[in-house]
């Protein structure tokens, strides 16, 4: 089993004074958790539209979601979001994530998935080849 670790905005590490550490090249991003305004929309997306699977369910506050069987990649959660309105342009926040399909086929069909429903779209493929979504 993977080791993990969480790290949090409390760290003292200072440029200056620390050793230079990169690090291990097999390391992996475990699972991301997003705040939404409206949870029953966000599970419509990620689950109904790109199919990933539910594997907990909190209430009404929270839904964790998996490929493959893992705990969950994505949680989606509204404890200090409920209702919230999207990010100021010019504020923080997460700007980007990519969900990595296997082939392009694959990646094809949950484009195909969103384009149908008339979610808008974003996306831009990692190859940097053209947006798939015009």
């Amino acid at each position: 089993m993977a080791a993990r670790i969480s790290l949090m905005a409390s760290s003292k590490n200072n440029p200056e004074t620390t050793t230079p550490y990169t690090v291990d090249q097999n390391v992996r991003i475990g699972h991301v958790h997003l705040k939404v305004a409206d949870l029953d929309r966000a599970l419509r997306f990620y689950s109904g539209v790109l199919g990933l699977e539910v594997t907990q369910r909190y209430g009404d506050g929270a839904v964790f979601l998996s490929a493959g069987g893992y705990h969950h990649h994505i949680a989606l959660n509204t404890w200090e979001s409920l209702g919230g309105s999207p990010p100021a342009p010019g504020t923080t926040g997460l700007y980007h994530t990519a969900i990595v399909y296997p082939t392009r086929s694959v990646l094809a069909a949950a484009l195909r998935r969103v384009w149908l429903r008339k979610f808008p779209c974003k996306a831009r493929p990692t190859t940097g080849s053209a947006n798939p979504c015009t």
